[in-house]
């Protein structure tokens, strides 16, 4: 991913539970920035630019994801001593997410054309995300076209990862909850097409993925001391999953 410096702080989103913000780089683009300080740490990046990487691969539309470059100096005009202590506890690489602008969030019925919302359901089921009902849907809607967002409750497997990586057909075999999801009804059709987003994906398409996650992300734990054997924990962990089906409702396809 590019690197881009912040050079302005512009506003909390308060409606996230970890605060991201709102922020301009120094290429004059804006973002919204998932800081590395804020509640569950890195391991919330790691999973936003996994299942983002996948989605991309699916076909599906998500935003441009850069590595935001914070300096110490930006906290010091912060007014707001919240903000002012993620700022400072965020002080070096964060997430930025493409800012769309104008676009608004999906909070009622939407139609999923061309099986884009069995897609988001067949990816939120092989990720493990629990955020995406219509309590929060984590849906835009911009230029009439239907993105995804904030995937950082996927995989979370690797918050348990303390005491060492643990067995990836713990994660292979774990079931996903589909009732209350946005695409419920799209099941059937992702069972329907499994087959053909399976074929999409594999050991070198996950590993690419991984190689797009900065390494000061990926936090040393026992059996994984070093950024590339990390990597290759969350390939083993994801090629499990897709070689089962338990986590799909109603099976295969």
């Amino acid at each position: 991913m590019p690197t881009v410096a912040v050079t302005r702080y512009v506003t909390p989103l308060r409606e996230g539970g970890s605060l991201p913000g709102v922020v301009e780089g120094d290429d004059l683009g804006t973002y919204v920035c998932k800081f590395r300080g804020a509640g569950q740490g890195a391991k919330v990046l790691v999973a936003e630019v996994i299942a983002s990487g996948l989605a991309t691969r699916l076909g599906l539309r998500t935003p441009r994801l850069v590595v935001l470059e914070l300096d110490a100096e930006l906290a010091r005009y912060e007014a707001d001593e919240e903000v002012q202590d993620l700022l400072v506890a965020s002080v070096g690489t964060n997430l930025g997410i493409d800012f769309l602008p104008g676009s608004f969030g999906v909070d009622g019925q939407v139609s999923a054309a061309d099986d884009e919302g069995a897609r988001v359901l067949w990816l939120d089921a092989f990720t493990a995300n629990v955020d995406r009902s219509w309590r929060n849907p984590n849906l835009l809607l911009w230029h009439g076209d239907l993105w995804v967002i904030d995937h950082g409750a996927s995989l979370y497997f690797h918050h348990g990862w303390r005491s060492g990586v643990g067995d990836p057909a713990k994660f292979a075999a774990q079931p996903w909850d589909v009732s209350g999801h946005v695409f419920e009804t799209c099941t059937d059709r992702a069972r329907e097409i499994d087959g053909e987003i399976s074929a999409a994906l594999g050991r070198d398409v996950f590993a690419d993925v991984l190689a797009e996650v900065p390494d000061g992300w990926l936090e040393p734990v026992p059996g994984a001391e070093t950024p590339d054997a990390l990597r290759a924990a969350y390939v083993e962990f994801l090629l499990a999953r897709l070689g089962t089906r338990q986590w799909l409702p109603g099976g295969a396809g």
